[in-house]
């Protein structure tokens, strides 16, 4: 049977010949606990249990040669300035090979002399004249036996000052932890370990680490799934804990008329499309039930999920309760708030805009207004969970673009309703691949607007080198001739706003004196709100042909007459925010272009970026292959704060446990929950986010 039992787990201190510094240097590479070492994984293997004839050498491979030193030299090297180098002629009747040393003491010189017989593992490459190992690990063979390794030798992940011997070292005094009772308890039951075919953890982590001469890869492969299976499963369920913990809670139950969305639909100037309405439909059927809604609305660029976040608050408003929007930066929110005024006053409901600039009297004026009840309807950026931020009774939150928020924001909403917990609704128009949701976003339901709306025609990419820059700028100007309005965006230069900002200046400026006819303006981050809205304004009425602007116009923005978008220093940009910027054409009926201009030379993986954004317009397929290309703390933007890194899981190569991992979390909620707090912090420790729900 497998037991749980004490979950008291051995510091790496506890181990010989780790003091302090030592500690301090595998700290950085995660490894802090007896865990944590049995968990840091080899990621190749070296074969030291046979010695190779050196006439059976090949270059490429990695081996043990044994032979006796015909005769050393020190010569110097011939590139740049003279180093001197330390040569060793090694022969053993089948062949000979050179080993050079480049860094190397008396002391080691005078051990490796002519007529020594040593043995010796490296990479063989050609060199010159002959085969050649460059600083090999060395032995001295003095006449008695030396046994060779009775396992393939791990190959760890390394840092500076953390070299390969103290991982095996540390390794293997991990690895003889496991003979003693409870070192490694197995959490998974035994029904579980039986329907799955999994080996038990301790086997499946003594075969990885040392694997014999004959090694299986079927049985290295399985070892690794078991224990990608189970960090796979703490993740999910340190998440799961948080929405079964926050399911037992009161929330606002919104059952009332729909009289406020059948008026705000009828007046929209279009057709929800069927994605829209399943969505809003599932949002509904949520907000009648008395435990908190707690869902992820995902959908590509133009997909329409504001309008979907409008109904969801005018069904809390109708009610008699407030709702809240917070978006992640100034421009997004102050286009959130021009939409929903334009939305929501017609039909008498008081909208108000609180961001970390709002100050004065005007702050202490929405502050009133908020706390009072009289605004039902508050937009706003990470202000809006400041603590001076007292609603009267929110009754759901609306969180934009989810990814740029931590989670413990998400989850700092809760607080500001009062005695029952709101509503949450999470949007993002990040595509993110379905096995990344369901594991990122385990503790949420997930929706999915997979529906433009009708007549939007694909945005036709175009990859230009700046050299082209000319021809571009013609193509802006038959493109204004048409009607047309055009996007010009200068990208990060430097890791400097003010810098971004005047090299937008200095281009909106030459773009107005090569195309005199037309009408050009500039926005940016460091303008005001007041101007900035002015100007988008603007450009959305017609007023203006050709915006230049930095990134501030990457989410936000419809303007469904603007067909050109131009980016320079495309190559510098991810695969997201590349495609919410092109997203800001192809809005209306007529064709759109994007042009992502480059500065050569083009690096291989900004080439590969810029290939994918050529040949893909969907959303969903461009997060897959950033997906491949960043991992998914970076996808997520979480790869700063440590959430979403995996030890031994990978949510590509995994994707197919998925499923089982939501089957068996479920029955470890519902059947072995002694168990769950033992796997979050095995695999979690003190990165464990979401355990604590207040």
């Amino acid at each position: 049977m497998t037991t749980v039992a004490s979950d008291k787990i051995p510091s790496v201190l506890s181990f010989k010949g780790v003091g302090p510094r030592i500690a301090e240097k595998l700290e950085k590479l995660g490894i802090e606990t007896l865990h944590d070492v049995l968990f840091y994984l080899p990621f190749r293997y070296e074969d030291r249990t046979r010695v190779v004839a050196i006439g059976m050498l090949r270059p490429g491979m990695s081996a043990v040669v044994e032979g006796i030193i015909e005769y050393t030299q020190i010569a110097f090297t011939r590139q740049g300035r003279s180093r001197r180098m330390l040569l060793c002629h090694l022969s053993d009747g089948t062949g000979s090979i050179l080993l050079r040393f480049f860094h190397f003491n008396k002391q080691q010189q005078n051990r490796l002399e002519k007529g020594i017989r040593v043995r010796c593992f490296g990479d063989v490459r050609f060199g010159s004249a002959s085969k050649e190992m460059i600083h090999p690990e060395t032995q001295v063979i003095d006449g008695r036996l030396s046994e060779m390794e009775d396992s393939l030798t791990p190959v760890y992940p390394s840092a500076e000052g953390v070299h390969q011997t103290l991982l095996r070292k540390i390794t293997a005094q991990a690895i003889d932890y496991l003979d003693e009772e409870d070192c490694l308890q197995e959490l998974l039951p035994d029904n579980i370990l039986d329907k799955y075919q999994m080996p038990l953890l301790s086997s499946a982590i003594r075969y990885i680490h040392r694997p014999p001469a004959d090694a299986d890869q079927k049985k290295l492969s399985e070892g690794r799934q078991r224990l990608a299976f189970e960090e796979l499963l703490a993740q999910h369920l340190s998440l799961m804990s948080v929405r079964k913990q926050i399911s037992k809670c009161n929330s606002f139950v919104l059952k009332s008329e729909n009289d406020l969305i059948d008026e705000f639909i009828r007046r929209l100037p279009y057709h929800l499309t069927n994605a829209q309405l399943n969505v809003i439909k599932t949002i509904i059927s949520d907000l009648d039930g008395s435990s908190p809604m707690m869902r992820l609305v995902q959908g590509d660029v133009g997909s329409g999920k504001t309008v979907v976040a409008a109904v969801a608050c005018l069904k809390a408003i109708q009610a008699g309760y407030q709702s809240a929007l917070m978006a992640p930066t100034e421009i997004l929110g102050e286009q959130h708030y021009q939409n929903f005024i334009s939305w929501f006053e017609p039909l008498g409901i008081n909208v108000v805009w609180l961001s970390g600039k709002t100050k004065g009297k005007s702050r202490e004026q929405v502050l009133n207004l908020i706390e009072s009840g009289q605004a039902t309807m508050i937009i706003g950026t990470h202000a809006l969970f400041q603590k001076d931020v007292n609603f009267k009774n929110l009754a759901i939150a609306v969180i934009d673009e989810q990814h740029r928020f931590g989670v413990h924001q998400r989850l700092a909403l809760r607080e500001k309703g009062m005695n029952n917990i709101p509503h949450q609704l999470i949007m993002t128009a990040t595509p993110i691949p379905r096995s990344l949701a369901m594991t990122a976003y385990a503790d949420l339901d997930y929706s999915v607007i997979d529906e433009l709306p009708s007549g939007r025609k694909v945005i036709k990419t175009v990859i230009i080198s700046d050299d082209k820059r000319p021809e571009v700028i013609e193509s802006v100007r038959k493109s204004s001739k048409k009607g047309n309005q055009i996007y010009w965006v200068c990208t990060l230069i430097e890791e400097s706003e003010a810098i971004q900002c005047q090299a937008a200046e200095d281009t909106a400026v030459l773009l107005e004196e090569l195309l005199p006819e037309l009408k050009v303006a500039l926005v940016h981050g460091r303008m005001n709100a007041n101007d900035k809205q002015a100007i988008m304004q603007s450009f959305k009425e017609g007023e203006i042909d050709l915006l230049v602007a930095t990134t501030v116009i990457e989410v936000g923005v419809d303007v469904p007459n603007a067909t050109l978008m131009i980016i320079e220093n495309a190559e510098r940009l991810g695969l997201a925010q590349l495609h919410q910027l092109r997203g800001r054409v192809g809005r209306g009926s007529e064709a759109s272009h994007c042009l992502l201009m480059y500065k050569k030379p083009l690096g291989k993986q900004a080439k590969q970026r810029l290939s994918i954004m050529r040949e893909y317009n969907s959303g969903f397929d461009i997060a897959k292959k950033d997906l491949e290309l960043r991992g998914p703390g970076e996808v997520l933007g979480t790869r700063q704060t440590g959430e979403m890194e995996f030890r031994i899981a990978d949510i590509l190569r995994d994707e197919y446990m998925i499923d089982d991992v939501k089957e068996v979390a479920t029955e470890m909620l519902n059947k072995h929950s002694d168990r769950i707090h033992l796997l979050i912090r095995r695999w979690l420790g003190k990165s464990d986010r979401y355990g604590e729900v207040g």
